[in-house]
């Protein structure tokens, strides 16, 4: 039996693809990115992108997480810039 868990992955793969280092939240689950939140919901499944003003927050979208979290990453990641 294998078992796979997406957020095991999480922080050092947003590092790789943004190429800085996130502020931790939540128990690995979320990052801060600027003023960018990235989050794990659903059981790892959902990535939100959430825009932060201090305490208030807009969700810009979300993510799907199939097999590899690199993958969903790169996708936030090109969402992001445009």
């Amino acid at each position: 039996m294998r078992f796979e868990d997406p957020a095991a992955d999480f922080v050092p793969a947003v590092e790789r693809v943004f190429g800085a280092q996130p502020r931790v939240l939540d128990g690995s689950r979320a990052v801060l990115l600027g003023d960018v939140k990235l989050q794990l919901e659903a059981g790892e499944r959902e990535l939100w992108l959430i825009e932060t003003h201090g305490a208030l927050e807009h969700r810009l979208g979300m993510v799907r997480v199939r097999e590899d979290i690199e993958d969903a990453l790169r996708e936030a990641k090109g969402r992001l810039d445009v």
